[in-house]
């Protein structure tokens, strides 16, 4: 068994599925490592049909036992929590490009949406969805049968088409990414009211160990003034901020440095041709593995 080969082939693969699953870049990267660690230490003799099968149950397993180990923690999580973002600079070996099929799937808005979804139900809706397993092999995977399996998938896939439209949002483009930093950081609250949807959404995590806005900002009339208050900071010379416009969970973002750290990482959806949502990551356990790589 080439097991050096086995992980150029499947790695994005695995790593696209515990991603999706888990919305942690620095876990789905541990766990697949541990995925192809435990195929290296199987006999010489192992009879393993299906070494990608094998290897989608391994990181599965392991993502079921992590959301079981997690889920209280995730309870008294403080404030909003957002998935860590999946960001495309230099030094980071993961592109967003690169990512095994279907790149709106990766989406905040989406994988928020995942989160919707028991851990289960997630793992099913994934592998029938996105990597399309015959129900008898998702069930080998995840520890039900075939017919079980069937019902989990229709029941997720209805919960997530009845979500609200926003939802389901069009991804932004560039040019508003960079009109919407342009107008924050000169406080042209005229612009962002041209910019941003009458019913817009900030979202902040900063997972109590960073600013943040412990709730969601809702409307337009609540989030231009929320941003107006960034105006008096940006205009100080002690402020020491850089922003970088790149590719944040498959669509254009912007990661903001201050004094010289990653400090936020914004991801939004459009609507309508208007900015809807907008994602601010500040918790910097979720920014570490940007941090490592840029340095």
């Amino acid at each position: 068994m080439d097991t050096e080969k086995l992980y150029q082939t499947y790695r994005m693969l695995l790593f696209s599925l515990a991603y999706r699953m888990l919305g942690s870049v620095m876990d789905a990267e541990d766990i697949v490592q541990d995925a192809f660690l435990a195929l290296s230490q199987l006999p010489m003799d192992a009879n393993i049909r299906n070494e990608k099968a094998y290897l989608c149950k391994i990181v599965t397993n392991r993502c079921l036992n992590l959301l079981q180990s997690s889920a209280k923690q995730r309870e008294v999580y403080v404030g909003t929590w957002l998935p860590e973002p999946l960001v495309h600079l230099e030094g980071v070996s993961l592109d967003p490009s690169e990512i095994y099929q279907q790149r709106e799937t990766i989406s905040t808005a989406y994988l928020m949406l995942l989160q919707q979804l028991s851990a289960v139900e997630r793992a099913v809706f994934l592998l029938r969805e996105m990597f399309q397993y015959p129900y008898d092999e998702i069930a080998n995977m995840v520890g039900k049968s075939s017919f079980n399996c069937r019902q989990i998938f229709h029941r997720a896939k209805k919960g997530i088409r009845h979500e609200p439209p926003d939802i389901r949002a069009s991804t932004v483009t560039e040019t508003q990414v960079r009109q919407f930093i342009q107008s924050v950081i000169a406080g042209d609250a005229n612009s962002l009211l041209q910019l941003l949807s009458p019913d817009a959404v900030h979202y902040t995590d900063g997972g109590g160990k960073a600013p943040a806005a412990q709730r969601p900002v809702v409307g337009v009339s609540r989030v231009i003034p929320f941003y107006m208050q960034w105006m008096d900071w940006f205009g100080r010379p002690d402020s020491h901020y850089s922003y970088r416009i790149t590719t944040v969970n498959g669509s254009p973002g912007i990661v903001m440095m201050i004094g010289g750290r990653i400090a936020y990482v914004y991801s939004f959806e459009a609507s309508d041709n208007r900015i809807h949502s907008i994602y601010a990551v500040a918790n910097p356990d979720k920014l570490k593995y940007l941090e490592e790589a840029v340095r």
